[in-house]
């Protein structure tokens, strides 16, 4: 997504905790922040720094917390891939077109978050308040509770019953 909120569909070719390269239809000047969203890595911000033929090179705009974990992220990865290890996830995850959303504590406080991906089962969210494990939240109109942290800001929610695709992808604007 470049800066005027256009999007384009792009495929990651290369990647770093310090960057990435992507063949897309069309690439931003260099110096324009973007922001692409990756099935298994989620949001990632950066700046374009050089084009190559069809394509272009980003460097990320990540905190050392953020770098570290996507180091984790592409390490598992690439073992997983070399060594023919399936997913652990229970079901596939989707990057939602609609990432804004509220989180609303037992409380009644609703926070303003982002999902960051979403599934049948539970989403990661991230916001400027992270609740307490265990505790229990709506994500816009879905029950659920908090299971895991993930960072300072960002936590996972396990929905209190499995969602019907389609009520995500209205919801979220995922693409089934």
């Amino acid at each position: 997504m470049l800066p005027d909120r256009t999007e384009y569909p792009c495929q990651m070719i290369n990647m770093s905790p310090g960057g990435f390269a992507a063949l897309a239809p069309v690439a931003g000047d260099v110096g324009v922040r973007i922001v692409a969203y990756f099935d298994e890595l989620g949001r990632l911000e950066g700046e374009i720094v050089r084009h190559f033929t069809n394509g272009f090179a980003v460097r990320l705009a990540v905190t050392q917390r953020k770098r570290d974990k996507l180091a984790e992220q592409l390490t598992w990865i690439t073992n997983r891939q070399a060594l023919g290890i399936p997913d652990d996830r229970r079901h596939e995850r989707y990057v939602p077109r609609t990432a804004a959303s509220t989180l609303t504590l037992v409380s009644g406080m609703t926070i303003a978050c982002r999902v960051d991906d979403v599934s049948v089962s539970g989403a990661a969210v991230s916001a400027a308040v992270r609740p307490d494990l265990g505790a229990r939240v709506t994500l816009g109109t879905i029950a659920g509770r908090v299971v895991r942290h993930l960072g300072e800001r960002a936590f996972a929610v396990e929905f209190s019953r499995i969602q019907h695709p389609a009520a995500l992808a209205d919801q979220f604007g995922i693409e089934l």
